[in-house]
């Protein structure tokens, strides 16, 4: 090809051939499907420490044995690993609600966030609800305020109706000369405070009544004509509030006294601050807002776009001390969200702080549903108040300061300080009971299949089934996934009656034996015969708990102390934690009964604790690849070599990109062989399986042989006693 130049000069051209590299394999990622007393359902949720597997799934319960999967669970992040957690779907399971209007509550089941995103966000079923399914948030109790109102003014009548308070009526008050501080400066001002009426409580008895105001502006009066402004309510300032010394007017837009048959003015007999009255609503203790949280202003956003009002307080109580254990306590606080659908934060922009999204993003307990600010509710008896007017003393219509609706010059109605308390909650059954159907642990386990999804190193069964046919659909399927994914081990364990409560080993190696003889046949998986009796912290109890995540911690303690291509068994590596004693200890000639049968055992040795003692894969032939270290050589060298080869895609098959495949897998399985994962191996990639009909297929092809290096299973030592007078030499035969 000639030089693409059309006048003599230099041309720099680059070719690389260093494209793609084969980088090291971290393999510590394990998988578990089970019920769990909350969290998320049918999602994969990363685990790293045990505290994060209490925070995101709860505790272990005694329930239907539930704590075998939390313990599995605990066991395996014991050995340092991470662990993909899914919680299983059941046809039970029923998120506690506040419903809406009659109904106290609802069924109602949202499983996870992108569930509520698609499914719920707009639901009017309900007006909060649990984040997650289960009983735990019954009793929960979800307290809201607005910015409802400024003040509360004090009449003194027996009706209220006949002096023309009505809600929605304005509300002004006559300001002759008050000095109005400025910036540096004063002025007097002369003028009318406007407010609007969003409450009214009549007392026919004893004439206490009293009206709640909103002040919503102050107009000036100037040479005949008159200038409004709106106004921050601010206690104590006399042309921010009304007070006791200046008579009320009470208006509509038809004027003073709506048809004039009041024309008396009515001067306060007492005023207060609104918000400095309002409580939590708590049955088990009495807190004040204004001990949480200064009152609920109008956000930058929305003030900026000329609208109002759209402030709001969630906080998140513990009322009963159901969850926390400390009644009244509160467990979260959402101060000064907003009312209006596309609102931002003006501190953590571009964060959003409408309720609705702020809640499901941040909340750790609480979604957001029906909107209250549509209508009367009929067991809250809350209804939306105009919290401004739209001209003069046109109080603006409900719909037009709709929750959710974008700021731009919209004032939000208000409902002031309401709760909404928890029920409806449910578990894997109405009883509270906590078992899972083996079809829902299908369904969950089924979310690791997509390995271009989730990464899995370690497919962790737990424990087993009602049945030990179901127990063996379980292992079987478990053992499918990892055999149709290819980059990952399956650890499958015993079911639980073969062996916890009986006395009898030989039963125990009987039912073992005939429990793993229907398991399919794989050198993904690795079978083991363990039930240890382990500590249970939360519930101050001694737990029988499968040992397969043992063998998967052991497999991942194997990685981070060693290679990969070690066996994880043994004294060196193969003492698993937490063990007091073990269910089922097989003697030497159990332990050959088993092994053919592809069971590894675990065994508990005096000085030593407990082991696994074998390192078998559920390979039913004989193959290299029955042995866990060999099935675990190749998964490193496979995945690494595989990123390795994703880099070759779309290049030329030449021999330039033959061989920088070559330079790139040479080196590192040399590497491996130097860290004895093998005796040897050859790198195949030339013309001779790139042939012409190769390429002009589009392929490219590189053959990689490998000799895996073995783990020692059986060790004979001979001594043999010799007379004094002969020597070594002639016994031996060796010089």
């Amino acid at each position: 090809m000639a030089t693409p130049q059309l006048s003599p000069g230099v041309l720099v051209r680059e070719v690389d051939l260093t494209v793609g590299r084969a980088d090291n394999v971290l393999d510590n990622i394990g998988a578990i499907a089970g019920p769990f007393q909350i969290g998320p359902v049918e999602e994969a949720i990363d685990i790293i420490t045990e505290q994060d597997l209490t925070n995101t799934f709860g505790k272990p319960l005694s329930t239907d044995t539930q704590y075998e999967y939390w313990m599995s669970a605990a066991n395996y992040l014991s050995y340092g690993g991470i662990l993909k957690v899914v919680r299983a779907d059941d046809t039970n399971l029923n998120n506690s609600n506040a419903g809406v209007s009659l109904a106290s509550t609802t069924a109602l089941k949202i499983k996870n966030y992108d569930d509520y995103q698609q499914n719920y966000k707009s639901a009017t079923n309900f007006t909060y609800a649990a984040k997650n399914p289960g009983t735990w948030a019954d009793g929960l109790k979800i307290c809201v305020i607005d910015d409802f109102a400024d003040q509360v003014i004090g009449i003194t009548t027996v009706n209220l109706a006949n002096t023309g308070a009505t809600i929605g009526f304005g509300v002004t008050a006559t300001l002759n000369n008050v000095v109005v501080p400025g910036t540096g400066s004063t002025s007097a001002f002369t003028g009318f405070l406007k407010g609007i009426i969003t409450g009214v409580t009549t007392d026919a008895t004893g004439g206490n009544s009293t009206i709640d105001v909103k002040i919503v502006s102050r107009v000036e009066t100037v040479g005949g004509g008159s200038t409004e402004t709106a106004i921050t309510y601010q206690e104590g300032s006399t042309t921010r509030a009304f007070g006791t010394a200046v008579p009320l007017d009470f208006v509509t837009s038809a004027g003073i006294n709506s048809t004039g048959l009041h024309a008396t003015r009515y001067t306060p007999a007492t005023q207060v601050d609104w918000y400095d009255q309002q409580t939590l609503g708590l049955t088990n203790a009495t807190t004040f807002w204004k001990s949480i949280a200064p009152r609920p202003i109008s956000n930058v956003y929305t003030t900026d776009r000329s609208g109002k009002n759209d402030g709001l307080h969630v906080v998140v109580v513990d009322d009963k001390g159901s969850v926390t254990g400390i009644k009244g306590n509160i467990i979260e606080k959402h101060i000064n969200l907003s009312k209006a659908g596309d609102a931002i934060s003006n501190v953590n922009a571009p964060q959003r702080i409408f309720y609705k999204d702020y809640l499901a993003d941040y909340s750790a307990n609480v979604y957001a549903g029906y909107n209250p600010s549509q209508g009367l509710d009929t067991v809250k008896l809350t209804t939306p108040r105009a919290t401004g007017f739209s001209a003069g003393f046109t109080p603006v219509t409900t719909g037009d300061g709709l929750w959710g609706l974008d700021a731009q010059g919209v004032t939000y109605s208000a409902l002031g300080n309401v709760n909404y308390t928890f029920a409806g909650g449910v578990d894997y059954s109405a009883t509270g009971g906590m078992k899972a159907e083996l079809s829902n642990l299908i369904t969950a386990y089924g979310l690791f299949s997509n390995k271009d999804e989730i990464e899995v190193d370690y497919m962790i069964m737990g424990p087993g089934c009602a049945t030990e046919a179901e127990s063996q659909a379980k292992a079987n399927y478990v053992i499918s996934l990892a055999e149709s994914r290819k980059d990952c081990v399956a650890t499958v364990g015993p079911h639980r009656t073969n062996l916890v409560g009986l006395t009898n080993t030989n039963t125990q190696t009987d039912n073992l034996i005939n429990y793993f003889s229907s398991l399919s046949s794989s050198s993904y998986a690795v079978l083991d015969s363990g039930y240890k009796y382990q500590y249970d912290r939360f519930n101050n109890e001694f737990r029988y708990v499968p040992t397969n995540a043992d063998v998967a911690g052991l497999m991942n303690r194997t990685s981070l102390v060693a290679y990969p291509w070690f066996s994880p068994a043994g004294q060196q590596r193969g003492i698993i934690n937490n063990a007091v004693k073990l269910a089922y200890n097989p003697n030497k000639a159990q332990r050959d009964r088993l092994y053919p049968a592809r069971i590894n055992s675990f065994i508990t040795t005096p000085g030593l604790g407990t082991l696994l003692f074998g390192d078998k894969t559920a390979l039913g032939y004989a193959s290299a690849f029955d042995r866990i270290n060999v099935r675990r050589l190749f998964l490193t060298i496979e995945q690494a070599l595989q990123r390795a080869a994703e880099a070759q895609l779309f290049e030329l098959n030449d021999e330039l990109t033959r061989a920088n495949f070559r330079n790139i897998v040479e080196p590192y399985l040399r590497d491996i062989q130097a860290k004895r994962g093998l005796y040897g191996f050859a790198v195949i990639c030339d013309t001779t399986n790139n042939t012409p009909d190769v390429i002009d297929n589009n392929e490219f092809r590189a053959d990689i042989f490998l000799k895996p290096a073995k783990s020692i299973n059986y060790v004979t030592l001979t001594f043999v006693a010799t007379r004094t007078g002969i020597s070594f030499e002639e016994v031996t035969g060796r010089v």
